[in-house]
């Protein structure tokens, strides 16, 4: 308990200092945001402030690795490298835009292999060090069927793909996927704590110091941008977690945000292709549709991460209640 209180507090004060190192040198590689020109056109004004800020929370949590040292137990480790092999895709892309002075980077093939490979080998690696029991426990239920483990890992693999690129679109409007990942955090923190996985409970305990420091860059107006260094790997930071916890399906849950930013997503091209033209939301992600409604980007990120926190509350309610962590 100590060491995660130590990597909370000692993540959160590195990501202020590191803050004040890392955003003027991106400023000063004029590695600036580009703004998509299907974008809502306020956002305009956001052009050139600097992205890739993920590097400042990503480096505060790699505390974990220290305090972590000496419990026998690398589970944390294992999560640290699959978060971290997806902020690498996240970098390779916002490296490629940053050089070419567009909002795209590397191509959907591209990233998508990339995801797919990385989620495989993540799976699999898990499985056989025996941290994954191919039981899914369905929530609010006491089901625990079990999978064939080929069968397992294709819809893992399916599910973490889908959910990092969740977490990637949330990333819209200042402060928002940090605001929203911020509780799943916590969530994931207390699980393996209360279910005695102490060596695991660093890492979530780490990346949460360090997104509250980052916060304090990133909230309307933002100083910073997290770019896809940092969407990408806090998506890997979740689904390994609810992996790692083997509890793949409490994503439905905590993650209810990130699911529904990517639902309206595919309602709306869905929708317009059938109709040829006709749109159900205003914009899409769904968090555009509030700003062109009205909403204040500060408005939107507290009923998004009120959300995710009732979620999250839920989440814990429906785990006491099944013994999930008996």
């Amino acid at each position: 308990m100590i060491r995660v209180v130590i990597s909370i507090l000692g993540a959160f004060v590195l990501a202020l200092i590191l803050g004040r190192v890392i955003i003027p040198w991106l400023r000063a590689l004029k590695a600036g945001q580009s703004i998509r020109e299907i974008g809502p056109k306020w956002h305009n004004s956001k052009a050139g402030t600097p992205t890739m800020g993920g590097l400042v929370f990503i480096s505060a949590s790699l505390l974990c690795i220290f305090t972590g040292i000496g419990t026998g137990d690398w589970t944390h480790l294992l999560v640290l490298a699959f978060a971290l092999a997806f902020g690498l895709i996240g970098f390779l892309d916002d490296y490629i835009g940053i050089k070419k002075k567009r909002n795209l980077g590397l191509t959907s093939w591209q990233k998508l292999l990339l995801q797919l490979a990385v989620s495989a080998v993540y799976l699999f690696v898990l499985y056989r060090m025996g941290h994954l029991s191919c039981d899914l426990w369905i929530p609010f239920t006491s089901l625990h069927p079990t999978i064939n483990p080929v069968l397992y890992i294709a819809f893992a693999v399916f599910v973490i793909v889908g959910c990092v690129n969740a977490v990637n679109l949330t990333d819209g409007i200042d402060g928002l996927a940090t605001g929203v990942t911020i509780p799943v955090m916590i969530f994931f923190t207390v699980t393996a704590v209360v279910a005695q996985k102490f060596a695991l409970a660093l890492f979530p305990a780490a990346l949460l110091g360090g997104l509250c420091g980052f916060l304090c860059y990133n909230f309307h107006p933002a100083k910073a941008f997290m770019g896809d260094t940092g969407s990408l790997f806090l998506g890997g930071a979740v689904c390994g977690l609810a992996f790692a916890l083997d509890m793949p399906l409490i994503l439905i849950l905590v993650g209810l945000v990130y699911i529904v930013e990517t639902l309206s997503v595919i309602l709306q091209v869905t929708y317009f292709k059938l109709t040829h033209g006709k749109r159900i939301f205003k914009m899409t992600p769904i968090h555009h549709h509030f700003e062109l409604c009205g909403w204040s980007e500060v408005k939107i990120w507290t009923v998004f991460v009120s959300v995710t926190v009732a979620m999250c509350v839920l989440a814990w309610f429906a785990m006491q209640k099944f013994a999930l962590l008996a």
